[in-house]
Order: structure tokens, then C-alpha cells, then sequence
């Protein structure tokens, strides 16, 4: 038997996810060619890879035995036609936000004749493109998910600990706190069943689970312009929840920025590489990431907020991280 590569691509991506919408949005194909496809993938094999029902899509105990046969052939294929590394190091970003800014310009003026080659990817997809070479170097949210997903090829440390806050409207009080129950509250974030959920939005639905109230999910506009324009015109009765590198950008347009008074959520950044990647320009980049964490206290919590406790979903492997180094607030 033949196997094709891309009807196993595509369990892959279907078995990692546990989704067929988010597999889908993934692979940038419509979900029904995706079903079909994978179960075309089932008939050469001879028996069910996958158990799927109207809520839920679990492997098979041949399922997982494929998964892993899978994923040792699909790296099999990319090292065979995987190009000679381009010079200098790639880089990811999750839009505008900050962290990833910072890394890069540090290695730019450090390195200032290796060429940075950056792209704009959320964390899921940065996990991908590094496991499969596309990328040297990701920042990203590390979840229990990815780690299933992909327990070997890489390696992850904490970066930054990063404030989420609330953001109000033009003409909202000016105090320096407010609580999450004052006003509805929305967030610019894919919902779970819109096929691009995320890390970030796994985060969020922890935070609702936590609080106990259901935010408004705006979607992911992309630039940050959008997002402020949005805030900009929204009623004064309506709060946003947005990391702390953004609400600098909603303060200095104007909005006032709260610190929360229930809890503090963080949102954890992680550098992540290949383990096989032993090349000096990633080994610099680490190293200079590590250095910039340090001097700006990225992983030291409750330095702004010691009244609201710090919070992160209690499976969050940044938490064991923190613990390792007695940092937990």
C-alpha cells in the first residue's frame, strides 16, 4: 500500500487538534474535504484511526500507534526536501504585541550582520512551523495541548509574564483598579467554535471558567489599530480585557487602563526551539532573550498589583516553571 502523504498530513493535523474545524483553519481547506480525506486515509488503512461524535473527536488505540508512525514519516519527508537553512534566524511574532519586539531588536542590535527573517503567526501555528523547520526560534504560549501534541523535537523555557488589564472608553472613570464585574466585558479573541481557536483563547476560556461569567469574544482583528479604533467608539458602559503591551497603546490614545481587583491574570511567554538546533545564531538568540528577561523583571510577578493574587489556568506549565524556581506569587 501506498500512503499518501497528504492524507496523513491531514489525520496529523486532525489527531493533534481533536477538532476538525481548527484541523481545517489549519490546513487552510474546508472541513467537509477534510473529513472526507481522512476517512479516505481510514478505508486504505483498513480499520477506524479516529471516534468521532457530535461534540467530540478521540483517537483510536491504532489511531495513536499511527500517530506516532505518522509523525516520525512526515519528519522523514520534510529533512528529505527541506532546503539548505537560509542564513541568519526565523523568527515569529503573535501580531503586535510586544514581547517577540523586543527579543528581536535586542538580537538585531547584537547581531547587527545576521539577517532576522520575521513572520506574524499565533502560538499554535509558531509550534508547527518550528517542529517542521520553518522556523528557528517561537514565542508563544506553551498549553498542555501542544505538549501532547508534540512530546519530543523541541524545547521550551519561560520568557515574560505578562499583565492582562481592562481598558475602558474615552469618557470611563479614571481610578487606577477596577473589578470584572462592573461592566460586560469583551475581548479580542477567536471563540471555541469558530475554527481558529487558539492559545490565547484557551487562556480566556480558563479566565471565564475562574471568573464565572461569560465574556464577549470580538474575534482577532489582527492590527492593533482595529482594536483601538473599535475601543475608541465602543459606549462607556463596556470594558476590554487586552495584554498590558497593548493597554500602553490605548493609554497614551487616551483610554484609561485598570489594574484588576479579584485577581491578576499572567499570560505566560515561552522561547521555544529545536532540540537539534545547536547552530550559533539560535544559541546567541536564547541567550540574549534570557538576558532581556532578567533586566526587565519579565518573570516577576505581582510587582505592580501585590493586592490582586496572580492567576493562570491551573494547568498551565509555566506554573511547574515558576515553582522550579520558588517564583510562584
Amino acid at each position: 500500500m501506498d500512503l499518501d502523504l497528504r492524507l496523513v498530513r491531514y489525520f496529523v493535523a486532525v489527531a493533534e487538534e481533536l477538532h476538525f474545524g481548527r484541523a481545517a483553519a489549519r490546513l487552510f481547506v474546508s472541513q467537509p474535504a477534510l473529513s472526507k480525506q481522512v476517512r479516505k486515509l481510514e478505508q486504505q488503512i483498513g480499520e477506524p484511526l479516529l471516534v468521532r461524535d457530535s461534540r467530540h473527536v478521540t483517537l483510536t488505540a491504532r489511531g495513536l500507534t499511527f500517530l506516532e508512525d505518522a509523525r516520525r514519516l512526515l519528519a522523514v519527508a520534510e529533512g528529505m526536501t527541506q532546503p539548505t537553512r537560509p542564513e541568519g534566524l526565523r523568527i515569529a511574532h503573535v501580531f503586535e504585541l510586544s514581547t517577540s519586539r523586543l527579543v528581536a531588536d535586542a538580537f538585531t542590535q547584537a547581531e547587527p550582520d545576521l539577517p532576522l527573517r520575521e513572520h506574524a503567526m499565533d502560538s499554535i501555528t509558531q509550534l508547527n512551523a518550528l517542529v517542521e523547520g520553518r522556523l528557528d526560534v517561537a514565542i508563544l504560549r506553551v498549553t498542555p495541548r501542544m505538549k501532547i501534541a508534540h512530546p519530543s523535537r523541541w524545547r521550551h523555557r519561560l520568557l515574560r509574564l505578562e499583565p492582562l488589564v481592562l481598558v475602558g472608553s474615552g469618557d470611563d472613570d479614571r481610578t487606577a483598579r477596577a473589578s470584572f464585574y462592573q461592566r460586560p466585558l469583551h475581548v479580542f479573541a477567536d471563540p471555541p467554535d469558530s475554527g481558529t481557536y487558539s492559545a490565547h483563547g484557551q487562556y480566556l476560556t480558563a479566565l471565564e471558567e475562574r471568573l464565572g461569567r461569560r465574556m464577549h469574544w470580538l474575534g482577532t482583528p489582527g492590527a492593533f489599530s482595529h482594536c483601538l479604533n473599535h475601543v475608541m467608539r465602543a459606549p462607556s458602559r463596556v470594558r476590554y480585557l487586552d495584554f498590558l503591551s497593548y493597554a500602553d497603546k490605548y493609554v497614551a490614545a487616551g483610554l484609561p487602563m485598570y489594574w484588576p481587583t479579584e485577581i491578576q491574570p499572567y499570560y505566560p511567554w515561552s522561547l521555544a526551539w529545536r532540540d537539534d538546533d545547536d547552530t550559533s545564531p539560535t544559541a546567541r538568540m536564547i541567550a540574549l532573550a534570557i538576558e532581556l528577561a532578567h533586566d526587565r523583571d519579565w518573570l516577576v510577578l505581582n510587582t505592580a498589583t501585590d493586592r490582586a493574587r496572580a492567576w493562570m489556568p491551573d494547568d498551565d506549565p509555566a506554573w511547574r516553571e515558576l515553582e522550579a524556581t520558588d517564583g510562584r506569587a
